[in-house]
């Protein structure tokens, strides 16, 4: 595997990452509910599964990935679920100091899960690494070396779209100190987050 080969996969995924699906979109909607800590570790999340898939790609455990369709699917309606609860505790909190600062001392943990499973879910993500990337790459040629240079430079393409999303929604968020105003951030963000569970119910797999 060659440099070239390097440059034209993190352009690819950079492109693909940047344009907004549904991790982006409920990154932005972590980020705005709970500020740049879980918006971090919601990405945290989504490069992880990323990672998966790469891994998957990369191994020849595609036809494992394309056998597990049921598996998927649970996987989906549990992203899904998180997601709606998620939204639901975003607009219980409006604008109550307590709730706000309730949510902001969550677990990390509990983002990374999320971004995850929001990630696993992500046909985008499933299209790119298991459809695009053996167009882009050698599959049958890539080694340990490759392979280590492919997971880093995914981190860090990925991590650079994610953290300027979760950057300017939390910014966003912190120039909002009013309560009714935060009630009304918190709100909208529960109904994106929401609205990110609908779609990632109802669309097909």
């Amino acid at each position: 595997m060659t440099l070239a080969n390097v440059l034209a996969y993190c352009l690819a995924l950079g492109i693909a990452a940047a344009i907004p699906g549904p991790g982006v979109v409920a990154l932005v909607a972590r980020a705005l509910g709970s500020g740049f800590r879980h918006g971090l570790a919601f990405a945290a999340g989504l490069v992880l599964g990323d990672l998966t898939y790469l891994t998957a790609a990369c191994f020849g455990l595609a036809m494992i990935a394309a056998a597990m369709g049921e598996v998927f699917v649970v996987i989906r309606y549990g992203a899904a679920l998180y997601l709606a609860y998620l939204a639901w505790q975003l607009w219980r909190a409006g604008g109550r100091a307590a709730a706000i600062r309730s949510l902001a001392s969550e677990s990390a943990l509990a983002s990374v899960s999320a971004g995850y499973l929001v990630t696993l879910s992500n046909p985008k993500t499933i299209f790119f690494y298991l459809a695009l990337l053996p167009t882009l790459l050698d599959l049958h040629a890539i080694d340990l070396g490759s392979f280590a240079a492919l997971a880093v430079a995914t981190i860090l393409v990925l991590f650079a779209v994610m953290i300027a999303y979760a950057a300017l929604a939390a910014r966003a968020r912190s120039a909002l100190d009013r309560s009714r105003l935060l009630a009304r951030l918190n709100r909208s963000a529960a109904a994106i987050m929401a609205g990110t569970a609908v779609w990632t119910v109802l669309r097909r797999a």
